[in-house]
């Protein structure tokens, strides 16, 4: 019988980026796991994911990062991840009110889907922004986090403030406690979609160091498909894959 290789990592971390649309969540994952930054973004359509491995105090940490997309109308894909989240990761926008006013939603939406020992962190994005642009101050995004009883970070995926600091931290406290109740990670359930609306998708992009109201948008690649093909979208992830 052969013998499955061993995992070139001590720990798999599953993360969950989620918050509205526009706050830059794509541009943070590319950021954190590729070390690069671009303008302009398609928007996620359901769900995408990165994998990063970092080594800490010895140990290899396998990051496998989730991320979501922030419209309404994917909502019941991406809450199917909550649950094989053992970090969510919530980022809002500091010149979009909404996306901040948001987060308790988003908090909710953790509260019953996600499991009740999952590790969260706050992210105030877009840091770098111009004062005269902010709408929501420092202290704000800090009473909120405090509220919740979780860190909270202000980054730019721009000028990588804070990027790489956030993971990390969220990864540590993971990693403290799985050491600490000798927990297994859990595996992502299968996601079996089929979209066939996509017209409704076409013309969503975002720019991820622009204000909301002032996104470029661009063009969906889903306007080369056919209207009435169905794109179908199967994610099968293990945690010892």
């Amino acid at each position: 019988m052969a013998v499955a290789p061993a995992a070139n990592y001590d720990y798999l971390i599953k993360l969950l980026l989620i918050g509205d649309s526009g706050v830059g969540k794509s541009c943070l994952l590319l950021r954190f796991s590729d070390g690069s930054f671009n303008t302009s973004f398609i928007t996620t359509i359901g769900i995408d994911f990165k994998i990063r491995t970092i080594e800490l105090d010895g140990k290899r940490l396998k990051l496998q990062i989730w991320d979501t997309a922030g419209q309404e109308r994917f909502r019941t894909i991406t809450t199917a991840y909550y649950r094989g989240a053992m970090g969510i990761l919530l980022v809002y926008d500091v010149t979009d009110e909404s996306s901040f006013n948001n987060i308790r939603n988003w908090i909710r939406n953790i509260e019953q889907h996600a499991s009740d020992n999952v590790n969260k962190v706050l992210i105030a994005n877009k840091a770098d922004m111009d004062e005269s642009l902010r709408v929501v101050p420092t202290s704000k995004g800090q009473a909120l986090a405090d509220e919740y009883g979780i860190k909270f970070f202000e980054t730019s995926a721009k000028t990588n403030m804070n990027v790489e600091e956030v993971f990390i931290s969220i990864a540590q406290d993971i990693r403290k406690r799985l050491d600490e109740t000798g927990s297994k990670p859990q595996y992502f359930n299968i996601i079996n979609k089929n979209f066939t609306n996509l017209s409704s998708y076409e013309n969503n992009s975002i720019v991820c160091n622009l204000k909301r109201s002032a996104l470029i948008r661009q063009p969906s690649p889903l306007k080369l498909l056919n209207n009435h093909l169905a794109v179908k979208v199967l994610i099968s992830i293990l945690a010892y894959y």
